[in-house]
């Protein structure tokens, strides 16, 4: 008889991630090898908490899968529950052990990035020690783009379209009154700036913007940043600066102060808000022009109306390639995005060891922001493959439609 297949999302959503779970799903239902699909509501912790559906009565077909991969956030919900030890909570992997027996779980995938990955491992250590046939597999995503050992991660395109998207934006709209002006726009990124040097795509339209950026892996110099926006301010009147959340100073702490610096999550990490409310200050207290700071915030992330195309069809191969390597037997890996080339554009989906990619940081290149904040060739060839097309979503009333499962049908 075929063992069933239980999917989870974790960590912070994406505009991709649904589309991994619909390449999982589609997988398993064509496989013939898996029997019935669940999903568990909110990560390990609803798992936990017996909040697990089927998935597989509720997907209408191919209409309902292509619906679930256009769909943004996570349509299983999440969560940031960190797993202890075993040998500190036992009971808790007992747990776990006694509702994938109760449901005839063989196969577990955890999509989530470098945390979640810490969840695969321990399980994957669990089960082994047991001599359990379950085969967990962990599947990439994150905006941040820091998940080590995969060229990139689902949803990071999708992310950087809409982040340089929005910068072209703002910026034409901080130019129109001619006067010296500073706009400084807040991305995502605690502990690397992908996303943030991403920006620097739009000088590719032919626009000076953004000026100045500023990365985690660089520290921040407040001295010589007053000297970069005088002289800028200088050179063009309107200013556009893109910061990571995450900016640090030569000592390695955060550079801004926020209400919320000292809140950190079940994984210990700082809840960061204000990098660019930071700056507004200092411009307004060093140099005094016109300066305002927006926070893309959630919306970065959320953006499925501007999704690329190239992101969700790889969010999907992911899905997919991850049940294949379950089904010939692999277990504790993940399945990672290897470049196979830039020019044409060509990728693949191959196994690692779980352990490569859980509790790490990949950080951005050092040589691809250069010293005039604009990005290198190397980073260009990098960036633009991952933006390419644009997603076709389903809309009803001109707004657009999306997927959404039913939470009350529990398993157990």
């Amino acid at each position: 008889m075929s063992k069933n297949l239980l999917v989870a999302q974790s960590g912070g959503p994406t505009a991709a991630i649904n589309a991994t779970l619909a390449g999982i799903l589609s997988a398993g239902l064509e496989s013939g090898q898996v029997g019935k699909l669940y999903g568990g509501l909110n990560g390990i912790k609803g798992i936990l908490e017996r909040k697990i559906i089927r998935l597989d009565n509720q997907l209408n077909g191919q209409a309902g899968l292509d619906l679930l991969a256009a769909t943004p956030a996570m349509a299983l919900g999440s969560c940031r529950l960190k797993l202890q030890p075993e040998e500190i909570t036992p009971d808790v992997y007992a747990t776990i052990e006694d509702i994938f027996d109760a449901l005839d779980i063989g196969y577990f995938f955890y999509i989530g990035g470098n945390d979640s990955m810490d969840t695969v491992v321990k399980l994957s250590d669990y089960f082994a020690g047991k001599g359990k046939d379950v085969r967990l597999i962990g599947v990439p995503k994150t905006i941040d783009n820091d998940l080590d050992n995969t060229d990139h991660t689902p949803g990071f395109g999708s992310a950087v379209k809409y982040v340089v998207t929005s910068l072209i934006e703002v910026y034409n709209d901080a130019k129109v009154y001619g006067d010296k002006s500073v706009v400084i726009v807040e991305i995502m990124g605690r502990d690397a700036g992908w996303l943030t040097a991403s920006s620097g795509l739009a000088r590719l339209t032919g626009i000076p913007a953004p000026h100045l950026v500023y990365l985690p892996e660089i520290p921040f110099d407040p001295k010589q940043f007053i000297e970069s926006m005088n002289e800028k301010i200088k050179d063009h009147g309107t200013v556009v600066v893109a910061v990571s959340e995450g900016i640090r100073l030569a000592d390695g702490s955060y550079a801004h102060i926020s209400a919320q610096s000292s809140v950190t999550d079940a994984f210990g990490h700082h809840a960061l808000s204000g990098a660019g409310r930071y700056l507004e200050m200092v411009i307004e207290r060093e140099i005094g022009c016109k300066v305002r700071s927006i926070e893309l915030s959630v919306l970065q992330r959320a953006a499925a109306h501007y999704a690329s195309k190239t992101d969700l069809d790889e969010g999907r191969m992911v899905g997919r390639e991850a049940v294949s390597l379950a089904l010939e037997g692999k277990t504790g890996v993940m399945a990672a995005i290897q470049r196979v080339s830039s020019k044409p554009y060509r990728v693949k989906v191959v196994p690692i060891d779980i352990r490569l990619a859980a509790n790490t940081v990949k950080q951005f290149p050092a040589g691809w922001l250069r010293e005039d904040h604009a990005l290198s060739e190397e980073a260009i060839e990098y960036f633009l493959p991952l933006i390419q097309g644009e997603a076709v979503n389903a809309t009803e009333n001109g707004l657009p439609k999306y997927f959404h499962f039913d939470a009350k049908q529990l398993a157990l």
